[in-house]
């Protein structure tokens, strides 16, 4: 009998272990289906393919505008656009130096501000925390989202860029803001380093945005006070007078990735802002989790 009993207890125990084993990763994979299908969601979405085409076309008009107008007279306009004539590789870097200050973020503005609002003004939200989601889940999923659409944005304006110079202009070995000349396969990772580093420095306006979109039952209010920050960061970061201010802005080193091209590879910049960022996301992050977890979903 004592046997059956101890056998009896060491299968229960068992059970218990496998059930207390087994629920993470029941969770591990709930999360990552909610993830992709997330994901799917959005880049499904006609209005996301309109942005990414929006931002694609910078580098083409760009690229066309210098291809019919000739080069433009050295020091004039953004940096690099007077090399593009004589490598095409600039079309990129010349492109995401326009779109970072307005074009990205009002693009990321529109994802991360409908995150939730877009959900609660069709009335799906409710839906989505009676699955088993959880709502931290689901904000972690929509946050992730947000974060693969800003590497999406980057990569648009950079591959298109480096596309568009590849078909008008000749190509070849790209000299480095320090004077250093590369070749072409190390000029295209730094180029890909730029659009990490772009990535990086949307991630804190994302949580902003996401956090934003808590508050509100309406995407297009969330939207816009999300990109009106961001305009209102870089106004702030442009005055001399509040430069005591201008280290804690989540604008203030999005420009900072000329660092990248030079030889060797200053980092300061890129870690500097990958901490600002961080800083912004854990702020913001947990501001939506208090707002969220307390808010009555009605819709």
């Amino acid at each position: 009998m004592s046997s059956e009993v101890e056998a009896g207890t060491t299968s229960a125990g068992r059970g218990d272990r496998e059930a207390v084993v087994s629920r993470p990763a029941l969770q591990a994979g709930g999360t990552l289906s909610l993830l992709g299908s997330e994901l799917l969601t959005l880049f499904r979405r006609r209005r996301t393919w309109a942005l990414l085409g929006a931002l694609a076309l910078i580098p083409i008009l760009i690229g066309v505008a210098i291809r019919v107008a000739g080069a433009a007279p050295t020091g004039r306009g953004p940096a690099f656009l007077d090399q593009i004539t004589n490598n095409g590789l600039f079309v990129g870097v010349t492109a995401i130096i326009v779109a970072t200050p307005l074009f990205l973020p009002l693009t990321i503005g529109v994802v991360a501000g409908d995150a939730i609002a877009g959900e609660a003004s069709h009335g799906t939200l409710r839906y989505l925390l009676i699955a088993p989601a959880g709502r931290i889940r689901l904000l972690v999923v929509k946050y992730v989202a947000a974060a693969v659409f800003c590497a999406a944005a980057a990569l648009t304006v950079v591959v298109m860029g480096t596309i568009v110079g590849w078909v008008l202009f000749p190509i070849g070995p790209v000299t480095l803001l320090s004077g250093a000349t590369v070749g072409v396969g190390d000029a295209l990772l730094r180029f890909l380093a730029i659009a990490a580093y772009v990535t990086v420095s949307l991630l804190g306006m994302s949580a902003i945005g996401l956090f934003l979109s808590t508050l509100t039952t309406v995407p297009v209010g969330a939207m816009a006070a999300t990109a009106i920050l961001a305009v209102a960061s870089e106004i702030m970061d442009a005055l001399p007078q509040l430069e005591w201010l201008h280290p804690w802005l989540f604008t203030h080193y999005w420009l900072g990735f000329g660092d990248l091209m030079r030889e060797p590879v200053v980092w300061d910049s890129f870690a500097e802002n990958a901490l600002l960022q961080a800083g912004y996301v854990l702020v913001f992050g947990a501001l939506a989790v208090g707002r969220f977890i307390t808010k009555d979903v009605l819709s």
